[in-house]
């Protein structure tokens, strides 16, 4: 038997089925409701522990005075996030609830140091499973760290939005111990705001005084060098240095003077001494009274010429000399300025120095002194806004919340029950789903029959032939006998892959609605394994004879045909078999037998057994003229369908059609499966 094709499908979610499928089994969703704020009343009310929350409030005070300016040194707080976040980390430290712990002595509060408790069930089994002489002292670290950790597990700092203020909130079963260590926690951090500042202070005051030491060391040293200078060396003032480069600079220009006068009377005396006519020579002379002499007169001429000469040679020679002299006022001048100069700047270097020196040395002198002025003035950047009140009721447990959340949880677990189950539910709920999965047509759908016994079956279809369940019969009948327009089916067999399918109620359903139609209806039990025809009709089955001994030859037919005046069937009852049934079913009298009712009935309705358990149903349906097939309504399994099916086609028989019986209306219809068409054909019945 080969699977219908499908055509490729998206994969989507459909919420309207999701809701349908969670419609369809409210009630486990209830229960699961139900059950979660059950168990959830019972831990508020009975076994969760009350718990205290006790306020501390602490303001941060940003604007305080300031008897010393010690800005830059330590500065305070500006009210920036971040110093809020570190304030709130500094709250919630370890540091600070060591403090507590051993201030409060907690270490001996079993609330918070279980070690002080008796032992538990899991802790006495595990002390016994240890071996013997195993160390089992815990290490006393170990238990202030965990007591430490409980403390800050009970601890919650919060910093009111837009504010400098700190809620310090402190949850314990005791209230009055939960308002003890909140006040406690705003103390400790209060005082430690204090000692931090002492101690920066203290540090501060002591690295200023070890540097001011250094510092003076610096400054003696320094002042000493400046003496040493003073005292080794002849220094004159920068006023008398400036005297000194001005006179110098009149040297130079009295040499450059000099220079010219002496070029001059160079020029002159070799004139002079070239000339030598007597008109050259007064030219060269320029001598009043060489000019007078008369050329009459050579002697007196060449004497005074001589004299000139003379003359001129003599102030050359001056000339040179003053130069000289010049040269070497220049030159000791010079050296003498030039080492003045370096004198002066190694002065005003090492004094440069001395004045720095003396500058740091009484800066951090004063920062010293307003240290340590600080000391004894030190205040906390918080103050305490108000103290822990006493709880008078607990805060945990939320009774509320914890039944809204078991609320929750119930319906996500119910929900999520409900789904997984229809996820992993491989039954079949419509019809179409079955033709989908096996490629044959669906001729019925049954309802399911309120009847709690088999013979109240029988009861119901003969006392309600308006009912749903008659018209789904109907609609079978009708459509078995149009399957097939020019040769109807005579032989009809009935069978199903497991038991309890419904498979005798559709045989014993379709044979009333067929007599409905005028014809003689023969119902065969062809299940002798278990005889199901005879727990409908009790009465028939007082007869011993059925149809296993008309195929033995110890009955006629007449014999065992028992004829139900109420429903007008005609049946033959089913009895005990000393022989393998399949055998029976495989023999020549079986198939003289089925020729004989087949003259006799106009139809014939064999009820055989389940297709997965015993053969008999095939070979039965090779004698049949139509084959249906029972499949329980979101019951039987996908793959005990499609064996059973298989089966068939491994003796080449075609099954006619299927019949999806004991269907769930209601739940069809909360499922999605129906809907308003299920609502309407109510109108139609009478149940």
């Amino acid at each position: 038997m080969q699977k219908a094709s499908q055509p490729a499908e998206e994969d989507i979610i459909d919420l309207r089925q999701i809701v349908a499928v969670l419609r369809a089994d409210w009630k486990v969703i209830v229960g699961a409701v139900f059950g979660a704020v059950i168990i959830a009343l019972i831990y508020a009310l009975f076994l969760a522990t009350p718990i205290y929350t006790a306020t501390s409030v602490v303001v941060l005070d940003t604007r305080k005075p300031k008897v010393v300016d010690l800005e830059g040194m330590m500065g305070d707080f500006t009210g920036e996030s971040a110093e809020l976040n570190t304030e709130v980390g500094v709250l919630r430290s370890r540091g600070l609830a060591e403090k507590a712990v051993d201030a409060l002595n907690l270490m001996e509060d079993p609330e918070f140091n279980p070690t002080l408790l008796p032992p538990s069930f899991t802790q006495r089994v595990f002390s016994a499973l240890l071996p013997a002489g195993e160390d089992m002292e815990p290490d006393p670290r170990r238990i202030h760290a965990a007591v430490v950790s409980n403390l800050l597990s009970s601890i919650s700092v919060a910093n009111v939005s837009s504010s400098y203020i700190f809620e310090i909130s402190v949850q314990s079963e005791d209230p009055e111990k939960a308002a003890l260590i909140a006040d406690k926690m705003a103390d400790l951090y209060i005082l430690s705001q204090i000692e931090t500042k002492f101690e920066a202070t203290e540090q501060a005051t002591e690295w200023l005084a070890n540097r001011v030491v250094e510092l003076k060391s610096e400054l003696e040293a320094a002042e000493e060098k400046v003496k040493a200078f003073n005292a080794q060396t002849t220094l004159i003032s920068p006023e008398s240095l400036t005297a000194m480069e001005v006179g110098l600079k009149d040297l130079r220009e009295r040499r450059e003077q000099l220079a010219a006068e002496l070029t001059a009377a160079r020029a002159r005396y070799a004139r002079l001494q070239d000339a030598q006519s007597p008109q050259e020579k007064r030219m060269a002379a320029q001598d009043p009274q060489l000019s007078q002499i008369p050329q009459t007169d050579p002697d007196r001429f060449a004497q005074r010429y001589a004299q000139i000469i003379a003359n001129a040679n003599l102030e050359l020679a001056r000339l040179e000399d003053q130069q000289a002299a010049l040269d070497a006022s220049i030159e000791n001048m010079t050296a003498q300025i030039a080492s003045q100069g370096e004198d002066m700047i190694t002065l005003q270097q090492l004094t440069r120095e001395a004045e720095a020196s003396r500058a740091l040395y009484e800066y951090f002198l004063a920062r010293l002194k307003e240290t340590s002025a600080q000391q004894g003035i030190q205040q906390a950047d918080s103050r305490i806004l108000s103290s822990a009140v006493i709880p008078g009721a607990p805060t945990a447990p939320r009774k509320g919340l914890i039944l809204v959340v078991a609320l929750i949880l119930g319906l996500f677990a119910g929900g999520g029950f409900v789904l997984v189950r229809d996820a992993l539910n491989n039954g079949m709920r419509t019809a179409r789903q079955l033709e989908e999965e096996t490629g044959i047509s669906v001729m019925g759908q049954i309802p399911s029959i309120p009847a709690a016994r088999r013979q109240e079956v029988l009861g119901y279809m003969a006392s309600k032939p308006t009912s749903m369940v008659m018209e789904a019969f109907r609609n079978l009948r009708t459509s078995v006998l149009l399957s097939n327009v020019d040769a109807p089916p005579q032989v009809i067999v009935i069978t199903s892959s497991v038991p309890d399918e419904g498979k005798t109620t559709n045989a014993l359903g379709l044979a009333i609605n067929l007599v409905g139609t005028g014809k003689s209806v023969l119902l065969v039990e062809g299940d002798i394994r278990r005889n199901m025809l005879g727990q409908y009709f009790p009465e028939a089955a007082e007869n011993k004879k059925g149809l296993v001994s008309v195929l033995s030859g110890r009955a006629t037919l007449d014999e065992v045909l028992v004829q139900d005046p109420q429903l007008g069937v005609t049946k033959i009852i089913g009895e005990t078999c000393p022989v393998n049934a399949a055998d029976l079913f495989l023999s020549e009298a079986y198939r003289h037998l089925m020729e004989e009712i087949r003259q006799r009935f106009d139809y014939i309705i064999i009820d055989t057994p389940p297709v997965l358990v015993v053969p008999d149903a095939r070979i039965i349906a090779q004698q049949a003229d139509a084959v249906l097939f029972t499949v329980r309504w979101n019951d039987t399994s996908r793959s005990q369908v499609q064996d059973a099916l298989q089966m068939f086609e491994t003796v080449n028989q075609k099954v006619s059609g299927l019949i999806l019986s004991q269907v769930d209306m209601q739940k069809a219809q909360r499922y999605g499966y129906g809907g308003k068409y299920g609502a309407y054909a109510m109108r139609y019945y009478t149940n």
